[in-house]
């Protein structure tokens, strides 16, 4: 009985290795920047410090830490960051563990702890992204003045009396954050939540990293999605403040 325990516990070990190695590999394949991302940014020169790709405008007391989608490179929302920083919004997209945000949902924590200088936080992030960020939202709201979905949504109704501003930021064309599921999460998300479709948009295009399984091709260029992410994204901070 004993020999029949030990044979039966080794093979549950190595079938464990083995679904961890295959994870492991397949979490590798990830989506880095693209062709187009680099002519119009030295991804080079972006400041990488402590895990965390650092978009950081001078004397600014406002930060936005964004989450990177699923098997998403931190690098392809340079553009992004980089539009902000020069608005005045210091940026923050960290790296993830196995390029999953969900690993590490508390990761806001150790930059927020790391830059007591700002006063003004919003979090958010892209697809997984933004699920990680809203479930570190929901425990910590009294830390921030606002959360950002990108092609996202929450996993609960955790956040449905939350004080705070939301922003919604979809594309017509998503094939994984479809406008339905969309449209679904809304019995998620607060009263006050700002709701925006990008008309020609697609999933991938809410960062600069080229094509995505099971996306749809988006009617726009990503650029110009980009440009309209950005503009959204600027016209919801300038008023969004903490509610009594």
């Amino acid at each position: 009985m004993k020999k029949i325990l030990k044979i039966t516990g080794i093979t549950l070990l190595a079938l464990l290795i083995l679904a961890f190695g295959a994870f492991y590999t397949w979490s590798r394949f990830t989506y880095g920047p693209s062709e187009a991302l680099k002519k119009q940014v030295n991804i080079e020169q972006v400041d990488h410090q402590n895990g965390v790709y650092a978009f950081e405008a001078a004397k600014s007391d406002t930060g936005i830490i964004l989450y990177p989608g699923a098997k998403v490179e931190p690098l392809a929302y340079v553009y992004l960051g980089n539009a902000l920083m020069k608005k005045g919004y210091s940026v923050f997209v960290p790296d993830m563990p196995f390029s999953f945000a969900i690993f590490h949902t508390k990761k806001a924590e150790d930059i927020i702890k790391d830059h007591p200088g700002i006063k003004h936080w919003y979090i958010g992030g892209h697809s997984l992204g933004g699920t990680a960020a809203a479930m570190y939202a929901e425990k910590n709201q009294s830390k921030l003045d606002g959360l950002f979905f990108l092609a996202s949504y929450p996993a609960s109704d955790d956040l449905k009396q939350a004080s705070f501003q939301v922003l919604s930021i979809s594309g017509e064309k998503d094939g994984l954050a479809t406008q339905e599921k969309i449209k679904e999460s809304k019995k998620l998300l607060p009263s006050q939540t700002v709701y925006h479709e990008i008309k020609g948009g697609n999933h991938a295009q809410f960062g600069m990293y080229g094509k995505q399984k099971g996306d749809q091709l988006a009617n726009i260029p990503a650029l110009t999605q980009q440009k309209d992410i950005i503009q959204t994204m600027l016209e919801w901070l300038k008023p969004a403040k903490k509610l009594p």
